[in-house]
């Protein structure tokens, strides 16, 4: 039986034998924890004095870069993992979610940081606002690394995705990690951390793990450090107390286990393929992972002249699960974790019968399929019915954290949200429903109490992701008891572990400190036209003013023709002058397409494509005769650390552009944003 070690410091750690783990399909032993203590002064110490100043040492792109790099080679050596995850109770498809999932993930937050996330450690939340009458004073955001280190606690039933959904956006951020996976599943997180120290990629110090107890860890953690955490609200409450994380303000993020509920909606009848849908659903979420999973459905809102035909509908569906070894190419169901698991959700579904009946479960049945499945954690599909769920406060405060869902009646969509609310907060809720009406009244009551909302009907369906499943680009977290906290949403989990800034000063301190030109800084220019340097030759504040053109009646008439735009605020004379403009006024596309004759050089050169615009604005009207200029400065750079197909390499540049009329007054105002070479390389 293997001794599962411990990475800290750089070593593996972990000779000795302690808590026997077992396998969740036969009950045989699979591993051990280590009885060797951990020394959580030099873990901490070994973060910050090697992983800060490595991770330092790397920009948002190139950490990026590492993680595009460790999601290629977790998935190209997924199948040690999905053999190591059978032992967990998991079905292939169950260990696509964790294992894939994982690797997915890395995936997407290596595209966003590519994408979203500048060159440099520092990123500016613009834009920049003046805060003073003549433009010599101005303020704006930053978000800056923490300089800190992430703890990562998390639960036993995502033992791959649940470390690596925490780590991508952390590493981004450039904070080292140290994971704690539940103790039961650990097995398989020391697999997936033994391929990542394997791989090479990572800095070292940026990731270590934990198996077993966090001893005085989080006592020694310090205010620019985090702390997160996915496992039960009892257990999240007692850990947000700590006293030294109190004292210090240590953030910490909780993701706890929630009641999520689906409702069907009363305008759906069993004749419509909604109907089918909402019951394909909950039984899915009751038998994916064997419903061990934190987004799993717990509560199934119906309306009560339904009642009889969704049981009726679920009952059938459960009875064709297949349940028991999940190795075996026919089941459908694996087991829960183990076996103190098994206990647990034993003990809940008896609590919940107290008010509530048994539709479907053990009596109908059951048999796991497999050797050795009797030592299993096996438990069946339990479907109980709470037919008055107003009165029944159990059926929303216990949660049995397995293949478990308590169908409830309801009269009328107002007391089905009366009774999503009862969960005090969850994860997720999904509304079925054919009536965008219906959605438009429940969803806005619901999210107040949930932390995401899926809409499902027949359009959605044949693309749907399903109601259990938490995506990179949306938020994951949810109200109450669910935690309060936020994981994932894109951009917007790399933020939690930046450390935001005011700042003001000049324009052209903060351009010097964003990197970014802010309108009013130092400019600089020169006989050499902007687009006729390379990347690495340009600069922030490179600028150029445009020679003037003059706006005539021929050029709106020529623009119109070409565009087929013959509005009339263009082209009818008594109607322009009845208007708040009192008088014809050109194009606002002419205007920019005239500033890109203006500011464009013709002959090839750097500059390969313009591939977009942000932030266009037309802020005054250019009429006939009025004279316009442009001024085209650099205002951001990125090196994505990208070459194109014929090795040249090339980088992005956002160039700030600025129209005015005679008057000096700024009628356009926009970013164009370009690829740029770099210099060829020599030989």
């Amino acid at each position: 039986m293997t001794t599962l070690q411990s990475y800290i410091a750089g070593r593996w750690i972990g000779q000795e034998a302690a808590q026997s783990l077992r396998s969740a399909v036969n009950g045989q032993a699979v591993a051990s924890t280590h009885a060797e203590a951990i020394d959580f002064a030099e873990a901490l110490a070994h973060a910050r004095g090697v992983g800060i100043p490595a991770l330092m040492k790397l920009d948002f792109q190139q950490r990026a870069e590492r993680l595009k790099a460790l999601a290629k080679y977790l998935a190209a050596n997924k199948e040690a993992l999905y053999a190591v995850s059978a032992h967990t109770g998991a079905t292939r498809a169950d260990g696509w979610i964790d294992i894939e999932g994982g690797a997915g993930t890395l995936s997407a937050y290596a595209s966003i940081g590519t994408n979203e996330l500048p060159s440099g450690n520092l990123v500016h939340e613009g834009p920049a606002f003046p805060l003073g009458k003549k433009g010599g004073f101005a303020g704006t955001h930053i978000l800056v690394p923490r300089g800190g280190v992430a703890v990562h606690i998390n639960a036993f039933n995502f033992p791959v995705w649940g470390l690596l959904e925490k780590f991508a956006p952390s590493f981004l951020a450039g904070m080292p990690c140290i994971g704690k996976p539940a103790t039961a599943t650990s097995y398989l997180t020391e697999a997936l951390m033994k391929l990542i120290v394997q791989s090479g990629i990572l800095p070292e110090g940026s990731l270590q793990l934990v198996i077993g107890s966090t001893g005085d860890l989080l006592d020694r953690l310090e205010g620019p450090d985090v702390v997160t955490f996915t496992g039960s609200a009892d257990t999240a409450a007692k850990l947000r107390v700590n006293a030294n994380l109190v004292r210090q303000s240590i953030p910490f993020n909780a993701e706890a286990d929630s009641l999520n509920c689906a409702i069907l909606a009363p305008d759906v009848t069993p004749d419509d393929e909604e109907f089918d849908l909402f019951v394909k659903e909950v039984a899915r979420e009751m038998t994916i992972k064997a419903g061990q999973k934190c987004t799993a459905i717990r509560r199934a809102i119906v309306p009560r002249q339904h009642l009889d035909a969704v049981a009726e509908k679920l009952r059938a569906r459960l009875a064709k699960t297949v349940i028991g070894d999940p190795s075996r190419e026919d089941v459908r169901m694996g087991a829960l974790a183990s076996r103190d698991q098994q206990a647990d959700v034993a003990e809940r579904v008896a609590t919940l019968l107290q008010g509530a009946e048994l539709v479907y479960g053990e009596r109908d049945g059951f048999s796991p399929v497999g050797d050795g499945v009797s030592e299993g954690a096996f438990f069946a599909p339990t479907l109980l019915l709470s037919r008055k769920p107003l009165e029944h406060d159990a059926a929303h405060d216990v949660e049995a954290f397995g293949p478990v869902s308590t169908l409830m009646p309801y009269d009328g969509i107002d007391e089905a949200l009366a009774l999503a609310a009862r969960g005090k907060g969850s994860l997720v809720g999904t509304l079925v429903t054919r009536d965008p009406a219906i959605a438009a009244k429940a969803i806005p009551v619901a999210a107040a109490w949930h932390g995401r909302l899926l809409v499902l009907d027949r359009e959605a369906a044949a693309e749907s992701t399903g109601h259990g499943s938490p995506l990179p680009v949306l938020k994951h977290g949810g109200p109450g008891r669910a935690g309060g906290g936020e994981e994932l949403g894109g951009l917007r989990a790399v933020k939690h572990y930046l450390q935001r800034a005011a700042l003001q000063g000049s324009p052209t301190m903060l351009a010097a400190v964003t990197g970014e030109h802010v309108r009013g800084a130092a400019l600089r220019e020169s006989e050499v036209h902007p687009f006729r340097r390379y990347f690495e030759e340009l600069r922030i504040g490179d600028s150029l003013l445009t020679h003037r053109r003059t706006v005539g009646e021929a050029d709106i008439v020529a623009f119109g023709g070409i565009s087929g735009d013959y509005f009339y605020m263009h082209f009818d004379e008594e109607a322009a002058k009845a208007s708040p403009f009192g008088k014809r006024i050109a194009h606002g596309y002419f205007v920019l397409s005239a500033a890109a004759g203006l500011f464009v050089s013709p002959s090839p050169g750097p500059v390969l494509a313009n591939y977009g615009l942000d932030t266009l604005r037309f802020i005054k009207p250019v009429g006939i005769g009025d004279t316009i200029q442009a001024r085209l400065t650099c205002k951001r750079k990125i090196d994505r650390n990208k070459k194109d197909a014929s090795g040249q390499g090339q980088g992005v540049v956002a160039w700030d552009v600025e129209v005015t009329n005679q008057l000096g007054e700024l009628v356009a105002s926009y970013d164009i944003l370009t690829l740029v070479s770099k210099k060829p390389e020599t030989t």
